[in-house]
């Protein structure tokens, strides 16, 4: 007697176990449901990307810093726009008003792709 109770309340427990199993995954692909998922996801994505967008931002604002310190560029607050300068000796040798540039001449590069073969 036991042995029938026990199997007919497992099988009643399976039963039970597996209808809500199937009735969670059917609301689970409702149009309305996947629409909700669908939406949430997009939303999530659109979410990183703006942190990406932020991240990049943020390092080539720094990266620029350091190039403009390394090369001795900076804001010139009188130029509209905030138009970056050379600063000094390194403007005058760029306009070819340096009197010390006399001696320094570049080194000066072929163009014609077809020279070097």
């Amino acid at each position: 007697m036991f042995r029938r109770t026990f199997w007919f309340t497992a099988g009643a427990a399976a039963g039970v176990w597996a209808t809500t199993k199937v009735n969670r995954k059917i609301k689970q692909l409702t149009p309305e449901s996947l629409a909700a998922q669908a939406a949430d996801k997009a939303l999530e994505a659109g979410h990183r990307l703006k942190g990406f967008a932020l991240d990049v931002k943020a390092g080539m604002t720094q990266r620029e810093g350091e190039l403009n310190d390394a090369l001795g560029l900076h804001q010139d607050p009188d130029r509209p726009d905030n138009v970056t300068a050379l600063s000094g000796p390194r403007r005058l040798r760029a306009l070819g008003t340096d009197p010390g540039a006399e001696n320094h001449h570049p080194t000066k590069f072929s163009y014609n792709r077809n020279e070097d073969h």
